[in-house]
């Protein structure tokens, strides 16, 4: 009995320190191989699972996805939720406002699969739940989530999870820094700058003098000037992110162009020879076989 209670705590201990070396080797390959290209899986795999769910974000770990995208949204009583838009309408077997419902009305509803009226057993998970089961496995880039971004961070200093989060926003680097600098140099915080803007480089500017890993940059019309910023952001030393989701994003390179037009080199082909370290999508297996073809996600 007592070597069978061993074995099981061997087991257990050696799949924790499993777990925690590989986010620490995806981290490592973000911030420091060159050659390496980080995928980020947009609200998980949503294709297979209800889109920001525990089943969905299971799934990109098991296949070797490095990143996951979510949303969060905050509960009349202050919990954060996981949820892209700010009504349950769309996910849920529920209806109204996620700030008008408490959690516990929260946890009656049952998630949805994408363009589906059926209903799954999925729960809307919170934050912390999401943190606990992403800890050690795969990293996380929060989207809707700079509004709670006190709260957040208390959740991942709670959790352990500080090194493996990235918060992003479009927000100025000065309001960042007014509402948010006395934690701003504890967590992974990444800006979104939509080169096509007017005060584009502006904002590149004021980014690089705190060397963000990545700048997420939006790409509606590319031309010479965007092939200017995009060098300009590499040459400080910082990844270029682009996604690949929807075609207003990448100039037309997007996933569906890879995949139901059958063009991958002229969808992250193209993403890639723009000089881009991370790539967000909705294919991400589908990336990760190109990648994976192209010599271009290995980990060091």
């Amino acid at each position: 009995m007592k070597k069978l209670v061993l074995f099981a705590f061997l087991t257990i201990f050696s799949s924790c320190i499993f777990a925690e070396e590989r986010s620490d080797k995806l981290r490592d390959n973000l911030f420091h191989n060159p050659k390496y290209v980080t995928i980020v899986a947009h609200r998980g795999d949503w294709r297979n699972h209800p889109e920001n769910s525990i089943p969905a974000f299971q799934s990109c770990i098991d296949k070797g996805i490095d990143m996951i995208e979510i949303d969060i949204q905050r509960t009349k009583d202050g919990q954060l939720i996981l949820m892209h838009d700010r009504t349950v309408d769309r996910c849920t077997n529920g209806k109204g406002k996620v700030a008008d419902l408490t959690y516990d009305e929260i946890q009656c509803l049952r998630l949805r699969p994408q363009h589906s009226a059926s209903v799954t057993r999925n729960h809307i998970p919170t934050l912390e739940e999401v943190l606990l089961l992403c800890k050690g496995k795969i990293l996380i880039n929060i989207d809707k989530g700079y509004d709670y971004f006190q709260q957040v961070y208390e959740l991942m200093e709670k959790t352990g999870t500080t090194n493996q989060v990235i918060i992003k926003s479009g927000n100025s680097l000065e309001k960042v820094k007014k509402e948010n600098g006395a934690v701003l140099d504890k967590v992974i915080y990444m800006p979104i700058v939509n080169l096509n803007s007017e005060d584009a480089e502006r904002s590149i500017n004021e980014f690089i003098a705190i060397r963000p890993v990545a700048i997420e940059c939006c790409i509606g019309k590319y031309n010479d000037e965007v092939e200017r910023l995009l060098r300009k952001v590499r040459a400080a030393g910082i990844k270029v992110w682009i996604n690949s989701i929807w075609s207003s994003l990448c100039d037309g390179h997007d996933d569906d162009r890879a995949v139901e037009l059958g063009e991958p080199d002229e969808s992250w082909g193209w993403i890639l020879e723009r000089g881009a370290a991370v790539i967000q999508t909705d294919r991400p297996f589908d990336l990760l076989q190109y990648l994976k073809k192209n010599k271009r996600h290995k980990l060091k």
